[in-house]
């Protein structure tokens, strides 16, 4: 049976970065350990999300790896300006991003023998890959491109959405109902909701607009096909396109699909859409467990 400390390590995470950003000090992400009960693993996997999320949308998918596979434990991470990791100066890059994630193991966090990331979160994983950690053995990237492209896609509009919507709400259904009303599906929109926090004014959004914005706006310019066609030495790209979703097809699947030549960069197609985490996490479970170095 496998544990997770998340609610308490989230809590105790996000004090700790508030406390050292009132200090002067550098700020440190929020994360959150996922183990199987009992075990002390000897590997790791750093899992991030993509926009308007958090590490917790990642938490069913990294009990059931840990349970199966308990040598490893997973480190769900929420990325700057997301979440409780909250305190971080601009520019909010994919880059910044990264190292962000870099200076996770200098301050006590367990080193990552894999990382993977969701949509925005799959170009973090990239960037991090460019940086070569010498503990680094596989990246995985779901569903998401290498590619720099124009802005577009669910985040991006969902970013419109929300930039149309008032800063204070008096209750997240009031807030779910206006998403609702401006198309966004009922299921999404009640997804959003827990990114709502409340005090004696109403609700506000927990993360920050303007930073993912600045996050978006990078992911879409920056480019990673070098890590993908030929990765560090030593490391494996994954790249899982989820069949019912747009983000990765066409020309860069092709060209995902030529680089697999290399034999280290590998395509995995699932059914499911965007959020595949959520539509299919037993596909993304096999994955993981069946692809991921063994002791």
């Amino acid at each position: 049976m496998a544990f997770l400390h998340l609610a308490l390590a989230s809590v105790a995470i996000c004090a700790l970065a508030l406390a050292s950003v009132e200090d002067g000090l550098e700020p440190k992400l929020a994360t959150a350990i996922v183990q199987a009960e009992g075990a002390s693993p000897s590997r790791w996997i750093y899992m991030m999300h993509g926009s308007f999320g958090a590490g917790r949308n990642w938490s069913s998918v990294a009990r059931r790896l840990v349970r199966d596979r308990p040598e490893w434990g997973a480190l769900l991470i929420d990325l700057r300006q997301h979440g409780a990791s909250r305190g971080f100066p601009a520019p909010h890059t994919m880059a910044a991003a990264a190292e962000d994630v870099a200076r996770l193991a200098d301050a006590g966090e367990p080193e990552p023998a894999a990382v993977l990331g969701h949509s925005l979160g799959g170009k973090v994983a990239l960037a991090f890959a460019r940086m070569e950690a010498p503990s680094l053995e596989q990246v995985w990237v779901v569903d998401s491109t290498p590619a720099a492209r124009q802005p577009g896609g669910s985040a991006w509009g969902m970013l419109g959405v929300i930039r149309s919507l008032p800063d204070v709400f008096p209750d997240r259904d009031s807030m779910t109902d206006q998403l609702v009303s401006r198309g966004v599906e009922r299921p999404v929109a009640q997804w959003m909701a827990t990114n709502l926090e409340g005090d004696e004014n109403g609700y506000r959004w927990r993360f920050d607009v303007e930073a993912i914005e600045q996050m978006l706006v990078d992911f879409f310019e920056t480019d990673f096909w070098s890590v993908v066609e030929d990765p560090p030495t030593n490391v494996q790209v994954h790249l899982v396109k989820a069949e019912e979703s747009s983000v990765l097809s066409g020309d860069d699947l092709e060209r995902a699909e030529r680089a697999t030549k290399s034999g280290r960069t590998f395509v995995h197609r699932v059914s499911g859409g965007h959020w595949v985490n959520a539509d299919n996490p037993e596909a993304l479970h096999d994955l993981l467990a069946g692809k991921l170095p063994s002791t």
